[in-house]
């Protein structure tokens, strides 16, 4: 193939969807089409005609602005879900050709990108997938690699270096990484504001890293031919030239974010020897594209019969492909919880969990020795081992969300990780990428409230638990004992659509269900005792303000007032249920919202006659039972705020 003129095709289709769009990124697309043009024609291991074979090689663009690249690489390759006139819609309403590309709108979109640095974190998430699945499947169904461009912007993030350092201690040789070393960054060159010495950074984290012209197809070849060879992930170090080919914009910031213009497009054409017009592909080059696109055919027909073949073809198939949980997930659960109401232990849900669900990986921004998210069956995933668990991720909650997102993406695991909640804010870029791209994840987030006492304010959330009720299509689950907890546990498993934040105590709490009968938690509330009579009044409660509640509507009885408690571990899911079931639970009568977190947004739910007790201030250090008090969440401040409610 010529992959000059594959990559002059990738440059003009390119600035073409720019320039017509009056809107986007020419000049990275620009200078990085030749990079993509010997890495597609020559390594890249695909089939266009199907793009969710397990086995494929996955390519990710970081610095995601240059979609427009990967929408060209998309349509010359074949991909049957994009055409010229999507092209021609870039970045317009509705086109599937957006302006950063979007996981699950186009097949060959292996990761939504935009959030600099994301990709980069999601890319390692996959390749230490990639190498956890080979352990477990062996290399006849497992042996790919993964390949992810990035940016100046992504190395600036701070999610890149924790993203790079795991790579580098983990050993992730089958990661290649090109660097779009261009020098330019929106507001001008690099050295505006920065000075580091990036190879050297890859190499202090143990990366290979090899220096190239970004412009000369044979010194790709053979860098990539060499990054292959390594022991370790490679950073391909890239010195391409932003806008390539444009005579007044190239290796300046003004072909960034912007359109060129027409008349720079008229001189780019005549500088570069390009005679066709806009959104013309030469047709030499369109047999040849088509035909790389059908090129991993062979292969991947080659691998269906290994896997016919195989003994663990039932498993890969289970988990990988289909993303299923065990078939006697549901029995053996259900046991599991009838077993927890007759022993009442204070924890042991993951030890279940790690026993029947094997394709479960867990993992602590290291805290699992506060966050229990360890357990006897845990075993560490090493750079010689990759058949444990457990990741250590060490004190990396950015790239602890964005890897979770990649093993999602990549497929085979049910990843959880797990650390302070007051330090979900880490994790929230991450969190939004999963929610928008509908993919799993499961965040294990303890001492949920001012009960973690005297760490202080820094330590006590307040706000975190609204901030993540806020994000479209998160799951927040409160759960109020045990049995609660492992309900909870069932529900963020089964969830295939988006990711699944459990919020847990960390005091010991008591039972407050004798039945195991129903997922209730699964409904987002349910009436755990229902009034003496006619309700005078509901109180509504999350974790461990259920049994504060319980406690108050004995405390109330003794007045003459009934109340009902309810238990609502997950607003979203109760906002999900049929209205008769919402009316219900909440009852007619006043209302009144418990709970150690902050008081906002619970007006939905207590209405204008209602009341709320949460907090409204940050928390202070001192043992948990006097901030509890300090704070008003106590029997006698319960009942005073119903008495001023029930006349």
């Amino acid at each position: 193939m010529n992959t000059k003129l594959f990559a002059d095709t990738l440059r003009f289709l390119s600035m073409d969807m720019v320039e017509k769009a009056k809107s986007g990124h020419p000049g990275t697309p620009m200078g990085m089409a030749d990079i993509t043009a010997v890495l597609f024609s020559k390594f890249l291991k695909f089939d266009a005609s199907a793009p969710r074979w397990p086995d494929r090689d996955r390519f990710l663009l970081s610095n995601a602005h240059a979609s427009a690249l990967q929408y060209a690489l998309l349509y010359l390759t074949g991909y049957d879900d994009i055409s010229m006139d999507d092209l021609k819609a870039f970045r317009q309403l509705d086109s599937k050709t957006a302006g950063h590309p979007e996981y699950r709108v186009l097949k060959g979109i292996e990761a939504s990108g935009g959030p600099l640095g994301q990709g980069l974190a999601m890319a390692v998430g996959m390749a230490l997938s990639e190498r956890m699945s080979e352990a477990r499947f062996g290399k006849e169904l497992v042996d790919h690699y993964t390949y992810v461009t990035i940016g100046d912007g992504d190395l600036m993030e701070g999610i890149s270096e924790e993203a790079i350092s795991l790579a580098g201690h983990f050993r992730l040789n089958k990661l290649i990484a090109f660097w779009d070393d261009n020098k330019i960054t929106i507001d001008g060159t690099t050295d505006l504001a920065t000075s580091t010495d990036i190879p050297a950074r890859f190499r202090a984290n143990g990366w290979n890293v090899i220096d190239v012209d970004g412009h000369d197809h044979e010194a790709l070849e053979k860098a990539i031919k060499e990054a292959k060879q390594s022991d370790k992930p490679t950073m391909i170090d890239c010195h391409t030239i932003i806008g390539y080919g444009s005579p007044a914009k190239a290796g300046t910031c003004s072909a960034h974010g912007a359109p060129i213009g027409e008349e720079e497009g008229r001189a780019t054409r005549q500088n570069l020897g390009w005679t066709l017009p806009p959104f013309e592909v030469p047709s030499e080059l369109y047999e040849e594209t088509r035909a790389l696109g059908r090129k991993g055919e062979k292969e991947r027909l080659a691998w269906e019969e290994r896997l016919d073949k195989s003994d663990k073809k039932a498993y890969f198939t289970a988990t990988v492909i289909d993303g299923k949980l065990p078939a006697d997930f549901d029995e053996k659960m259900a046991e599991f919880k009838e077993t927890l109401l007759a022993e009442k232990p204070s924890q042991n849900t993951l030890s279940f969990l790690f026993k029947v669900v094997p394709n479960l990986i867990g993992g602590s921004a290291d805290l699992s020795a506060s966050n229990l998210t360890k357990t006897p069956l845990s075993k560490d995933i090493t750079a010689t081992d990759y058949s444990g668990n457990n990741i250590e991720y060490g004190i990396r909650e950015h790239a602890m969300g964005a890897i979770l997102n990649g093993m999602a993406l990549h497929g085979g695991f049910i990843g959880f990780g797990g650390t302070f909640l007051s330090f979900v804010d880490y994790l929230k870029p991450s969190i939004r990428l999963a929610a928008l791209m509908e993919t799993p994840a499961v965040y294990v987030l303890t001492h949920d409230s001012i009960g973690v006492g005297e760490d202080g304010p820094t330590h006590q959330p307040i706000e975190q638990v609204v901030m993540l009720r806020s994000m479209p299509n998160v799951v927040v689950l409160r759960p109020a004992d045990a049995l609660e907890v492992a309900e909870a546990w069932e529900i963020a498993l089964k969830r295939q659509n988006g990711p699944t934040a459990l919020i847990l105590s960390r005091q010991n709490l008591p039972f407050i269900r004798e039945s195991a009968s129903e997922n209730m938690t699964s409904k987002g509330a349910y009436v755990v005792k229902e009034a003496d009579g006619v309700r005078d009044v509901t109180l509504i409660a999350t974790g461990s303000e259920v049994d504060l509640a319980l406690q108050a509507q004995t405390a109330l009885l003794e007045k003459g007032i009934k109340a009902a408690v309810v238990s609502m571990p997950s607003q979203e899911l109760f906002n999900a249920q049929e209205t008769a079931y919402k009316k219900q639970v909440l009852g007619d009568a006043p209302r009144v919202a418990i709970e150690a977190l902050s008081s906002f947004g619970w007006e939905k739910y207590t209405g204008e006659n209602g009341a709320v007790i949460g907090m409204t201030t940050y928390g202070a250090s001192a043992p948990a039972k006097q901030l509890f008090q300090k704070f008003g969440f106590t029997v006698d401040n319960v009942v005073q705020t119903v008495l001023t409610l029930v006349k």
